[in-house]
């Protein structure tokens, strides 16, 4: 669609106001952000009254981000087919990656305990032979 034809949603009436608000619509959320910034940057009254238009029309919070698309997709993954066998394969694939995700999670936690022991193992040493070398400079 050009611009032109979402120019010709707007009634014939609309001022560059109503103009402006569509534009930045039509070029999302970041869009509104830079303009607040420099809005504060050039008259601090004008970002101010952006920040504010942004509030109260919700368009700050607004979900119409991809993380809240990708979130509705993965709960719709979770509904059923309406077909039986592939219902059931699709739940002993996911209960089968579910003890895999579980298994390696806990092979990360006793890879860490090692790696962790190995360097406090380490440090005691070091600070066992400085000890030790302490000792023999002040015997001598």
């Amino acid at each position: 669609m050009t611009s032109t034809a979402q120019m010709s949603t707007l009634p014939a009436t609309a001022g560059w106001l109503s103009r402006a608000e569509a534009w930045l619509d039509r070029k999302g959320k970041a869009a509104w952000i830079v303009a607040m910034i420099l809005g504060f940057v050039f008259f601090w009254p004008v970002g101010l009254a952006l920040l504010a238009y942004m509030i109260w029309s919700k368009r700050m919070f607004s979900c119409t981000s991809r993380r809240s698309h990708s979130t509705r997709h993965a709960f719709s993954a979770m509904k059923g087919s309406g077909n039986t066998a592939f219902d059931a394969y699709k739940t002993e694939t996911l209960r089968r990656l579910e003890e895999e995700q579980a298994e390696f999670e806990s092979f990360l936690h006793r890879l860490r305990e090692a790696r962790d022991k190995a360097e406090f193992d380490e440090f005691m040493s070091e600070r066992e032979s400085r000890a030790k070398d302490e000792r023999d400079a002040d015997a001598s």
